[in-house]
């Protein structure tokens, strides 16, 4: 105990200590029981509650959820993994509730990637608290992209454990990139991961070269195997997951298509791998908007901003004889917003202009006194690849030339949507190099010297992007992605002159919050080189400057993530649970109906397929997923309402749709209604003739005008054992004796041959049939829908839902826990014998 050092061990308690009171103040409703209202997660309440249901009666989640989309992969909403890990994740968020707990982690997790780098203890505090409170997690956590705050909080960690493994330090980069390759694929966020995996890779290529450049091959070896491993265990232990996402995502729209509806509305047969074009570059990021990673409002904000009532706008319309309060109020009905991410953005991804500011002198100051392919040296240049890298594909349809090839070309880049997601590394690396910049410029032997003989340089080089904001300020024309939309509904409503008066308004709006940005810049920018030169002029210690870089920073980018996540996004739960789950009159009408069978429409809604909760309570047509079955779209798209003709009852019939709720005619207050659809056709029903298509087209266009009580739809691609046309039987039955998410069992008996139509989404990875326990085959019918062939007599046919790759993946998890424990158990020894050694 007499060497244990409490001089080493306390600034780092300091600095968690620090990252806790951030976080608890800042999420101060939290501590006081409550929740955040998050549009995202309310919607996965619903979509989850039917499976919370069943684990609270047979003690473990359902792997098929019964009430999304008339049925869907319960383990693409929750699922259970059997591990013989503790829960690491809610360990180092020291079971904090959210969302402070995502902003501890976050800090944590830079904080560690600081140690690994070796940097001050203060220069690390204020990268991690950078990186934690950009302002793009708070948007997020608002909205409730809870998966994808947590993947982005564990980034760091992943990192670091690569930075300890290629500086040597095998064993603790080992357990360090394991551990945290297994948080980081486990929260559930592929794109975020994705991304990731890019930037270590182009991190990796930056280093295999320092290597071979110095002939260190045994080391690159030694470090490659070691990442791999890493990634490995990582893998293993998420492997259920990522098996069952894989096996679910070649039949969803991420796996491609084969119909497409064209403009005119005729359908086409096509072979498409991943999403459409069009739908994946949704959310791309303007070239020029990349400024507001410096200067957050110069574009506006978020789409949901609008002008104040002293908009230019205002000037403008006063100066035509419009009173004052009406122009104030249509001035405060105009979008602040004029950037081009469509169709929404919730608000501007800023990383603090301290940091990009930092981060500039950051990569001057690595390049000094370095050579070659040094280690610094490789840093900021694998560090600004990774950047630009990232912010052409964040540019998305703006950068299409590039976009195009990487979708077409690169692996698994076409099954991500919204890539303007891609600006979550330089929310990592600038930091990372801001932190690099101050620990060496202020901490590194003969920092102030090299201050001095390089003052000018740091000057220019930050100078220089304040230099770039006054060009784009002076040459920009200032006009917005829907300024011509606007100009058309004004022109309507008040002809042409005045509404070019007002759009010239918010030209001048918007030149005036550009040019705020760049003063607040600038401000900034004096703070930084007037701390330096005080420091080169030795009138100020490095703590006290870092100590007012870390203050003027995080209280910068917490005043503009209180815009966006504050106390009035929290609620009481009780509140929470009424506003959002309380039963409606309708809902309560359709509960009183214990039929275990039957579907709901909700279209009350608005759009059915764009709301979960609905699912709440009930087995619903429609739902919320980012990942629906491909089949499924093809039918929304093709069939729900078509064009002219209204809902399709057929369709209704066949998925068993009992009850659609619609709204009330009551004008002051609309209220869900329910109407009761008796043509519904029940679980299972025997057909009378089977209709052979070649193809989805004709399948497709066969649902138009079936009648599928009595007719079913059969691809002959799907041809299985028994599908020959049946032999009509009036007294043949097919009835439902259990229905469960995992397991349907149901009794026939007819004289002859006969067909039953399930009404039951097909899926063909999991589910298999029995009858009378005996193996059998079943065909996707009416595109959509299962249907077997049951032979004459009496029989019992069981469906049960077993997926292989839920199996297979369960084994590889505990394969992959065990290797994670050695691995920490090595780590720990290692420095232990480390230990023991500085002893002696």
């Amino acid at each position: 105990m007499n060497s244990f050092s409490w001089k080493k061990i306390i600034p780092h308690v300091i600095a968690i200590s620090v990252f806790l009171i951030v976080a608890l103040v800042y999420c101060s409703p939290a501590l006081e029981g409550q929740v955040l209202q998050q549009t995202d997660i309310v919607h996965w309440k619903g979509m989850a509650q039917d499976a919370f249901n069943y684990k609270a009666v047979h003690g473990h989640f359902p792997l098929w959820n019964t009430h999304l989309f008339s049925g869907m992969p319960n383990y693409q909403v929750t699922m259970d993994t059997k591990t013989l890990l503790p829960d690491f994740g809610r360990m180092i968020q020291l079971y904090l509730p959210k969302p402070a707990s995502y902003f501890f982690v976050a800090c944590l997790c830079f904080y560690i990637l600081g140690m690994a780098y070796r940097v001050n203890v203060l220069a690390a505090v204020l990268g991690s608290l950078a990186f934690a409170y950009a302002t793009y997690d708070p948007i997020i956590i608002s909205v409730g992209h809870e998966t994808k705050m947590l993947a982005i909080a564990y980034m760091p960690g992943l990192l670091a454990g690569m930075v300890l493994i290629f500086r040597k330090k095998y064993i603790l980069g080992l357990a360090v990139a394991a551990l945290f390759a297994t948080l980081e694929i486990g929260a559930g966020h592929p794109q975020v991961t994705y991304y990731l995996l890019i930037t270590l890779g182009i991190m990796t290529v930056g280093y295999i070269i320092n290597w071979v450049m110095q002939r260190d091959f045994k080391h690159l070896v030694i470090s490659l195997s070691l990442a791999i491993l890493a990634g490995l265990i990582g893998v293993g232990n998420t492997s259920q997951s990522l098996l069952t996402t894989y096996e679910y995502s070649k039949y969803t729209m991420r796996g491609g298509k084969t119909v497409d509806l064209s403009e005119d509305g005729k359908l086409t047969q096509t072979k498409t791998k991943g999403l459409d074009e069009n739908y994946a570059f949704q959310y791309s990021f303007g070239v020029g908007e990349t400024f507001v990673l410096a200067m957050p409002g110069a574009f506006g904000g978020g789409s949901g901003e609008h002008l104040d009532a002293d908009s230019k706008v205002v000037e403008k319309l006063t100066s035509q004889n419009i009173p004052e309060a009406q122009a104030s109020q249509l001035a405060t009905s105009l979008p602040r917003y004029w950037g081009g991410v469509s169709p929404f953005t919730a608000g501007p991804p800023y990383s603090g202009a301290m940091i990009c500011l930092l981060a500039v002198i950051g990569f001057l100051v690595l390049g000094i006194g370095e050579a070659g392919v040094s280690v610094s040296n490789v840093t900021r240049w694998w560090i600004l690849g990774a950047i630009v890298f990232m912010l052409f594909i964040s540019w998305g349809s703006y950068f299409i030339g590039f976009n195009k090839v990487l979708f077409d070309h690169l692996p698994l880049f076409n099954k991500f949507r919204a890539h303007s997601l891609a600006l979550i590394i330089p929310q990592l690396l600038l930091p990372l190099l801001a932190v690099l910049a101050v620990d060496k410029v202020l901490y590194a032997e003969n920092a102030r010297t090299l201050l001095q003989q390089h003052f000018k340089k740091i000057i220019y080089a930050s100078g220089g992007v304040i230099v770039l904001a006054v060009l784009m300020y002076l040459f920009n024309d200032y006009k917005g992605a829907y300024d011509t939309q606007i100009m058309d509904s004004f022109t309507q409503q008040a002809g042409a002159d005045l509404a070019r008066q007002i759009l010239d308004g918010m030209i001048a709006d918007r030149k005036a919050m550009f040019g705020s940005g760049i003063f607040h810049l600038l401000w900034i920018w004096a703070v930084i080189i007037g701390l330096f030169y005080l420091y080169m002029k030795d009138k100020i210690k490095p703590a006290i400057i870092v100590g007012v870089f870390i203050v003027l920073n995080t209280g910068d980018l917490l005043v503009v993530a209180n815009k966006y996540l504050n106390k009035q996004n929290y609620q009481d739960a009780s509140s929470y649970q009424a506003g959002n789950f309380a039963p409606t009159a309708a809902d309560q009408e359709i509960l009183q109906d214990k039929d275990p069978h039957y579907r709901v429409l909700n279209l009350s809604t608005g759009d059915p397929f764009n709301d979960a909760i609905t699912s709440y309570y009930h087995r619903s047509v429609g739902g919320y997923h980012a990942a629906k079955l491909r089949m499924y779209q093809d039918i929304i798209e093709n069939q729900f309402a078509k064009p002219g003709v209204g809902l399709n009852m057929g369709l209704l019939n066949m998925l068993d749709t009992r009850y659609v709720i619609t709204r009330s005619q009551d004008q002051q207050q609309p209220a869900p209604v329910v109407q009761r659809n008796p043509d519904a056709l029940g679980a299972a029903w025997f057909i009378k003739h089977i209709s052979y298509v070649n193809g989805p087209i004709e399948a497709i266009k066969a649902l138009d005008h079936l009648n599928p009580k009595d007719t079913m739809i059969m691809d002959n691609a799907f041809k299985v054992a028994g599908s020959e046309q049946p032999v009509f039987d009036s007294l043949a039955t097919i009835k439902l004796v259990s229905y469960e998410n995992d397991a349907i069992k149901y009794a026939t008996s007819a004289k002859s041959n006969q067909f039953a139509v399930l009404s039951e989404v097909y899926y063909p990875e999991g589910w298999k049939a029995y009858i009378d326990g005996k193996a059998t085959t079943y065909a996707n019918v009416n595109y959509i829908l299962r249907g077997i062939a049951v032979p004459a007599g009496e029989h019992s046919i069981e469906f049960r839902f077993e997926p292989a790759s839920y199996y297979t993946g369960q084994t590889l998890v505990y394969i992959a826990n065990i290797l994670l424990w050695l691995t920490i158990a090595a780590s720990i020894f290692v420095l232990w014998r480390q230990s023991r050694q500085a002893k002696a």
